[in-house]
């Protein structure tokens, strides 16, 4: 059964970073697209924050390019989600999702399995 596990989430001050690990299990993240989304408290779900290919291709949403960034580890079959200069509106639950039905995808229906999400919290 594929799943995915995140971590790396908590309490940091303004200005903090957090790196954000996606472990799958049950496929490689070189079998399937793999995108970072957000959830803030009292609000919907935002489109894919950072994605990562299953060929290695990464890009960001232009709202987070310059503090947000992805990578991949083939070894350790994680994807992270390096996150700098945080700001307390950044505050919100982090799901990792997966893919290999779309390409790319930008919104979560393009997604087939998500993770239950690491809780970042920015605040002084």
């Amino acid at each position: 059964e594929a799943q995915l596990v995140e971590s790396g989430g908590g309490l940091v001050q303004p200005g903090g970073s957090l790196r954000l690990s996606c472990a799958p299990s049950g496929f490689t993240v070189n079998d399937y697209d793999i995108g970072w989304f957000r959830q803030a408290p009292g609000k919907e779900r935002e489109g894919v924050l950072c994605f990562r290919s299953r060929n290695g291709i990464t890009n960001c949403a232009d709202s987070v390019k310059g503090r947000f960034s992805i990578s991949g580890d083939s070894v350790k079959n994680t994807v992270y989600l390096q996150v700098n200069s945080l700001k307390p509106e950044d505050t919100a639950v982090y799901y990792c999702a997966a893919s290999n039905t779309h390409y790319v995808g930008v919104f979560g229906y393009e997604y087939d399995y998500w993770g239950q999400g690491t809780q970042v919290t920015v605040s002084s």
